[in-house]
């Protein structure tokens, strides 16, 4: 099961050098030099599928198939792969195309880190049935996210929206405790998006992670998505909400969409939001998150010239920050 590493930033930097001063003159080890600590990127950059959804889907060309992405990221210089379940939906099960996409990966040279799940039922549904029944229907992912060699798969903690914040809440969390309890057999972990309606609280998705109470059940923050109401027009404070959810992060979605030469450090969506990546990646840092963050492009414009740009940002915000981080 991977799990992020925490590392010490500066400004904790001289207590840190004191403790070690006292461990070599009493012979303890203290772990990786500050050199060592340094040589190591502060996080690594990933690729989530649905950057590309549209030339998988064939509304963009040249179309792409499902088997190329990862050979496609490492193009790119990326080094780690988010699939999305919609892209080999009848493939759950399949060991001989599942065989073919951990190859592809190997010869790639790319790390194979999660599934995006959609489409397989709400497991907060206020039917006890029909909760069970979405649990078992992920369990199919859960398996192939575990002969692919992921770490997770990230689902929806969807409800009825109909009733109440707390009742929401409760039932989430059961069907997210079920399932949980599945992958941990596994050694899969199964993170929440905020993705939409009450997820996209992160109060409530926090209190969500409280109730399920479970080492193997974490977040995937999105810088994006907090959306929490369509109609009303509603969002939520996207720096808030990622700070909420990063105490359980095992994942981030770095999400970009339109890039404005005069705001070098942000991306702006279509609803004129702005998100500035150096701010959110010291919120992400400052939790003490040092794993992937995931590119997830949904801009206008080509795919991939759009994947580029978000991990040129990564890779200068990156840079930036290093000095603050080892």
């Amino acid at each position: 099961m991977m799990r992020h590493e925490t590392k010490v930033p500066r400004r904790r930097f001289l207590q840190a050098t004191a403790a070690g001063a006292t461990a070599v003159m009493t012979g303890l080890h203290t772990g990786p030099s500050q050199a060592a600590r340094a040589a190591k990127p502060i996080f690594e950059i990933s690729l989530a599928e649905w950057s590309l959804h549209n030339r998988l889907f064939g509304r963009a060309q040249p179309k792409m198939d499902p088997l190329d992405f990862a050979a496609t990221a490492a193009k790119l210089g990326i080094r780690g792969v988010e699939y999305v379940n919609q892209f080999f939906k009848d493939k759950a099960k399949d060991t001989r195309y599942l065989d073919e996409m951990k190859k592809r990966a190997a010869d790639a040279g790319v790390r194979s880190l999660l599934i995006m799940i959609d489409g397989e039922g709400a497991l907060g549904d206020s039917d006890a049935k029909r909760r069970r029944q979405a649990v078992e229907r992920h369990h199919k992912w859960v398996d192939a996210a575990k002969y692919l060699g992921c770490h997770s798969i990230r689902v929806n903690a969807r409800s009825n929206p109909r009733l109440s914040y707390e009742e929401q809440m409760k039932l989430a969390a059961d069907g997210l405790r079920q399932l949980t309890e599945y992958g941990a057999k596994q050694g899969i972990n199964i993170i929440v998006e905020n993705h939409g309606g009450l997820s996209s609280n992160g109060k409530w998705l926090v209190g969500v992670m409280k109730l399920v109470d479970h080492p193997c059940c974490g977040t995937l923050p999105d810088f994006g998505n907090f959306l929490v109401n369509h109609k009303k027009g509603e969002w939520y404070d996207r720096y808030q909400g990622v700070k909420e959810m990063m105490p359980y992060a095992k994942a981030v979605s770095a999400k970009s969409h339109e890039f404005d030469p005069k705001k070098p450090w942000s991306t702006i969506d279509r609803d004129g939001h702005e998100t500035d990546y150096l701010k959110m990646m010291r919120i992400v840092l400052d939790a003490g998150y040092r794993g992937f963050v995931g590119i997830e492009f949904e801009g206008s414009g080509d795919e991939i010239e759009g994947i580029r740009k978000t991990y040129d940002l990564l890779v200068r915000v990156r840079k930036k920050l290093t000095p603050d981080y080892i």
